[in-house]
């Protein structure tokens, strides 16, 4: 039982670190865990969307073909799980005293995500019986990872829209909190089906998902860094304690992400 608990748990946790690590200013765990628990319901939450979709036969619950996969992926999945999610975070933050840095919506969101894909990890796990342990480690390197991606790009868009003085850009990054997760979900779904329903592409379709994924990665660490290294720009935390996070035997935690910003010009503060 404890083994299958830490199966299903421990990679959100690992990711979940990931991103709190770099937060120089470290959000209220109650907060965070309201975060988690949010991802958690907004699981029915997207159940009340797509259950309606699949009623009116707007997608299939086993694909058996191309079409029959991409609209599964979107209108089943990417679309249905992101709106709730998206939901869970606006209703989290939108009175949140403690959403007062860029950095936030990140950590935030990701919590939400995470909640949402420790629940649905559970449930897989619980239904594959003894073949738990070969669904955990494929969920652990693929599935899980992922929802941590639609999670982190979720809360850089939510973070440019809630903080931004452009009206343009607060536009953009309105359309784009939802668009780039449902289009990065929508996306790796499609390929898993695909490879599913046909053999003769299925290992060219492997390849490629292996590829999307290691993009998908750079993708959302690039964020994590860019939005970590600018929130501690700001932040009056890191400059009494600047010669920490420089230091030599903290590098490996620290100095390798935020040296590149702070040693160059502020106008080169963009994405690797």
């Amino acid at each position: 039982m404890l083994f299958f608990l830490l199966a299903a748990v421990l990679p959100a946790a690992i990711l979940f670190w990931y991103v709190y690590s770099r937060d120089v200013t470290p959000e209220p765990g109650r907060v965070v865990m309201k975060a988690f628990l949010f991802g958690v319901l907004s699981t029915v939450v997207s159940t009340m969307i797509s259950g309606p979709l699949m009623a009116m036969g707007l997608f299939t619950e086993n694909p058996g073909t191309v079409l029959e996969s991409i609209s599964t992926a979107f209108l089943g999945a990417a679309i249905p799980e992101e709106c709730a999610k998206l939901l869970m975070l606006w209703l989290l933050l939108r009175k949140c005293s403690d959403f007062d840095e860029r950095y936030d919506a990140i950590v935030y969101a990701t919590a939400v995500g995470l909640g949402f894909a420790t629940l649905e990890n559970i449930l897989y796990l619980a239904s594959s019986g003894f073949g738990f342990l070969q669904v955990a480690i494929s969920r652990a390197f693929l599935a899980v990872p992922g929802h941590f991606a639609f999670a982190v790009a979720m809360g850089y868009y939510y973070s440019r829209w809630h903080f931004s003085w452009n009206a343009k850009d607060k536009r953009w990054a309105a359309w784009k909190m939802l668009l780039v997760p449902v289009l990065l979900h929508g996306t790796y779904d499609t390929i898993c089906f695909v490879s599913a329903v046909s053999e003769t592409l299925s290992v060219i379709l492997t390849f490629v998902l292996l590829v999307f994924c290691f993009r998908l990665f750079k993708f959302t660490r690039n964020r994590i860094i860019k939005e970590a290294a600018l929130n501690a720009q700001d932040s009056a935390f890191y400059r009494e304690h600047s010669d920490f996070y420089l230091d030599k035997r903290h590098e490996d935690n620290y100095g390798r992400d935020y040296t590149y910003y702070y040693r160059n010009d502020d106008d080169s503060v963009d994405e690797q």
